[in-house]
């Protein structure tokens, strides 16, 4: 496979700006994580839904055009950027840093209803389940220590990988579908 193309936002934006009509701006985030805050030009296609029918319309659509992909803060970009590829775009270009970086360089964004992001609902369950492995192992069992160990060790190979289950998982959610 090719070198993912990544770019600055700032020159992401300036691109983007001059070209207008010959570009197309992708927001790989969920539709709740895309309503909270998004770059004004973006679009919302969920990394899930990049597939099939969706993925080809994308693909005819972009024919001829830049293709900017987005996210929070560039890993499921990458992966959406890896999917284009497998369908013939593997031109698109990765925003580094995401909406986060989009954002905190003055380009701009539409705010919408706060909700949180994939990556603050990992957080917050990978915690709740450490600290509730960890009491139990200490007022129940000791075999409870078992899920602060697992939820460790998954946090490790999600480092390592760029891959998050939890994440995933959480993605499909309702809460996360807009």
């Amino acid at each position: 496979m090719s070198s993912i193309a990544v770019w600055e936002p700032v020159r992401a934006g300036k691109e983007i700006e001059e070209r207008r009509t010959d570009c197309i701006v992708i927001d790989v985030r969920t539709p709740a994580e895309f309503n909270a805050c998004h770059a004004v030009c973006a679009e919302s296609i969920p990394l899930d839904t990049l597939k099939g029918e969706t993925l080809k319309a994308l693909v005819e659509r972009a024919a001829g055009k830049k293709l900017f992909v987005l996210c929070h803060s560039g890993a499921r970009a990458r992966k959406a950027a890896e999917v284009l590829a497998g369908a013939g775009r593997a031109d698109s270009i990765v925003v580094e840093g995401g909406t986060l970086a989009w954002k905190s360089c003055g380009l701009p964004v539409n705010e919408g209803a706060g909700g949180l992001s994939i990556e603050r609902q990992v957080k917050i369950v990978a915690g709740t389940l450490a600290a509730a492995g960890a009491l139990l192992s200490l007022l129940v069992h000791p075999s409870f220590a078992g899920l602060p160990l697992a939820i460790g060790c998954g946090l490790v190979y999600t480092g390592v990988t760029d891959s998050c289950a939890m994440g995933m998982l959480l993605g499909r959610m309702p809460w996360n579908k807009g």
